[in-house]
């Protein structure tokens, strides 16, 4: 009777955590959602609702003349697919980069890889505000200041992504690939066909942190990007206040800003499925 005792204590114990354990992360999200939810209610109101005090959450009419306008005030559709060219090609460049070089440092055999993984691993420890003199420098020589490609190059290369992509290929067994050589197949066919199918888990997740990062860039554009065709979408933000410096339309600054958000839900739930398991299998082997 007494195990029957502890064992059902312990059972109500464990649902008393598990309960304590949800409300605690559903007050946590509903506290990280409120900024969002702002900015979608602010994109509907008025003029004089946005200044208006107390401020009021729900908005007194649904206008949506004000997506109309956001779009038309500045060249939004301009900045828009300017940072969607800029994320997707920057996106497809890290995977290229970081796949081909996280496959030699987990597969292939030569002297100094580990040597030479752990040095370009180190990088990840400079703080960017430390190499944009040198960039800026690079890029003007290269002739891509105020270009987007000069957005693009700089960020193809990382050592994070090559990190996580290596540490994923080390779990793939050695002997789906040895099988595939006595097949007669070539390093680049193991590599295409085999190797990166069975990435697609980490492949999903670097893609996504790098699209979002690429997105929400506003530092490296600001420095780069002088001309208004070749502005990114977060650059572009920022005019609506330099247009009318009296009055920012903060409804329509939330509006462009809730525009800019759905690209990067559309990617997160697109590759969701793929970006848990990459999380929960990177770094699994050193």
């Amino acid at each position: 009777m007494s195990q029957r005792n502890a064992g059902l204590g312990n059972t109500h114990r464990r649902w008393l955590g598990n309960g304590l354990a949800w409300v605690a992360l559903t007050l946590l999200g509903v506290f990280w959602m409120v900024p969002f939810l702002w900015m979608v209610s602010t994109s509907f109101k008025g003029i004089d609702e946005v200044y208006a005090f107390p401020p009021s959450f729900v908005p007194e009419l649904l206008r949506w003349s004000n997506y109309v306008e956001a779009w038309q005030a500045v060249p939004f559709s301009r900045f828009f697919f300017n940072s969607l060219f800029v994320a997707a090609a920057t996106t497809v460049a890290v995977v290229l980069t970081s796949s081909m070089a996280g496959y030699s440092f987990a597969r292939l055999r030569y002297p100094g890889r580990d040597l030479l993984f752990l040095a370009y691993l180190a990088t990840i420890m400079i703080p960017f505000p430390v190499l944009i003199i040198p960039l800026f420098i690079l890029m003007r020589q290269l002739g891509l200041v105020d270009t987007l490609a000069g957005l693009i190059l700089p960020a193809a290369f990382t050592a994070w992504g090559t990190f996580l992509m290596r540490q994923f290929m080390l779990t793939i067994p050695r002997e789906i690939e040895e099988a595939a050589r006595m097949d007669g197949a070539s390093f680049w066919r193991i590599y295409l066909q085999i190797i990166m199918p069975l990435s697609r888990p980490v492949v999903a997740t670097l893609g996504i942190f790098t699209f979002l990062g690429s997105w929400n860039d506003f530092l490296w554009p600001l420095i780069m990007i002088s001309s208004g065709e070749n502005k990114t979408l977060p650059l572009g933000l920022t005019m609506f206040q330099s247009q009318i410096p009296i009055k920012t339309p903060w409804q329509l600054v939330m509006a462009a800003a809730t525009f800019s958000v759905l690209p990067v839900l559309i990617v997160f739930v697109l590759g969701q499925k793929y970006y848990v398991r990459g999380i929960a299998t990177t770094g699994l082997k050193g």
